[in-house]
């Protein structure tokens, strides 16, 4: 399987989850979706990033995004780990677990490098549109835990340049000021961004977040 790039449609696949059985796209529906691949089943680190989704899981409904994550073990393995991971870290998890044991939706992904691990999965993040095409790849090693605060920051990120002629400076947040983009003319920045803009420099124009 080739690398999936930006803007390469997600592949469909039909897998059974702890929530039962699934087809991506159709499941997906109008959100957009996080997928994140994890090692193995009662690892530490992994108990600790599904717990951490699962507390954050009212922040991704807000942004209408459905989070799936995927391990190469087992339904029965899954449902057994969920207790462990909500017994200790006081939550419960409330998103589908990929029970994936013949690495299909792995190998659909290029989620196994064997390089790293010949049999499990590195901890990839796919975030998905409505429009099936994928906006943000990252890979991470075994030992290293994903800053799910990064990803909604990403996610805040997509959404508004999905509808806005702007694109967001390093260390954006939420309510910040933007970049316009370079595609707009001066001369058409008042009809399109009426807070007003800055003109530090011909090709770095900053204006108030347009959706606030």
């Amino acid at each position: 399987m080739a690398t999936l790039r930006l803007g390469d449609i997600a592949p469909d696949f039909e897998a059974e989850t702890t929530q039962g059985k699934i087809k991506f796209h159709e499941w997906l529906g109008d959100s957009w979706g996080v997928l994140f691949s994890h090692p193995a089943d009662f690892t530490p680190v992994c108990t600790t990033e599904l717990g951490t989704v699962a507390n954050y899981y009212p922040e991704f409904v807000k942004r209408n995004v459905k989070v799936i994550a995927l391990s190469v073990d087992g339904l029965d393995s899954h449902m057994e780990w969920i207790k462990d991971i909500n017994e200790t870290q006081n939550t419960t998890v409330n998103f589908p677990i990929i029970a994936d044991e013949d690495k299909h939706v792995a190998q659909l992904y290029d989620m196994i490098h064997p390089n790293a691990n010949e049999s499990f999965t590195v901890r990839s993040v796919f975030i998905i549109g409505p429009d099936r095409k994928i906006k943000l790849t990252l890979t991470y090693p075994a030992s290293t835990g994903r800053n799910f605060d990064e990803l909604l920051r990403v996610i805040d990120s997509l959404q508004l340049t999905a509808h806005y002629s702007v694109a967001t400076p390093a260390n954006w947040k939420d309510g910040e000021k933007v970049v316009i983009s370079t595609a707009v003319k001066d001369e058409d920045i008042a009809a399109k961004f009426p807070k007003g803009y800055e003109r530090v420099k011909p090709y770095l124009r900053m204006t108030p977040q347009p959706n606030k």
